[in-house]
């Protein structure tokens, strides 16, 4: 974290995720996030097969993060796949 956090940009954010199946996995995905003190707006997990495909939106939060949630997320044992994408500036976090 900056000392310049109070200005920093807040950002919409999708994490989607694929990865093996395996009954932890869910609570592993939101991990990141609760170390983060970030609640999810949603949170979407089908199973496909022997994988299951997880969607995790936030509508804000703050874009240097983003980047570090998704590196958390592609240490997790069994994930595939990590897409991470950003959306337009919320707001400048006071």
């Amino acid at each position: 974290m900056s000392d310049s956090l109070g200005s920093e940009a807040l950002v919409a954010a999708r994490f989607t995720v694929s990865a093996d199946a395996s009954p932890g996995l869910l609570s592993r995905i939101l991990q990141p996030f609760a170390k983060r003190d970030l609640v999810p707006d949603l949170v979407r997990a089908t199973r496909e097969g022997d994988a299951i495909r997880a969607e995790v939106a936030l509508h804000a939060m703050p874009l240097g993060m983003v980047h570090l949630v998704a590196g958390n997320l592609g240490q997790i044992i069994g994930v595939r796949r990590v897409e991470a994408m950003e959306g337009r500036v919320v707001r400048l976090a006071a």
